[in-house]
């Protein structure tokens, strides 16, 4: 028969062990929780640099379509100064 003092020590130790393996749980629980944010980040800057994107490319094909409308523009004043420079 154990004394008193062993089944208080393995009492401790099973204590022990049980507060470690929450405290472990704890953890688990908060590296879960902070992957989550992280992916839940990942995934808003992702949905931002596509939106940045497509708003970059839009901007592009406008500034183009100013650009040949400048150019038409341009060659017509030129063709409009070598009518009047006869």
């Amino acid at each position: 028969m154990k004394s008193f003092g062993q089944l208080s020590s393995e009492q401790a130790q099973r204590e022990n062990d049980f507060l470690s393996s929450l405290i472990g749980e704890n953890e688990a629980e908060g590296l879960a929780n902070f992957e989550a944010g992280l992916s839940e980040r990942r995934s808003e800057i992702l949905f931002k640099v596509a939106t940045d994107i497509e708003d970059t490319e839009n901007a592009l094909k406008h500034v183009e379509q100013l650009t040949r409308r400048l150019k038409k523009h341009l060659e017509q004043l030129k063709g409009l100064q070598r009518v009047l420079s006869k």
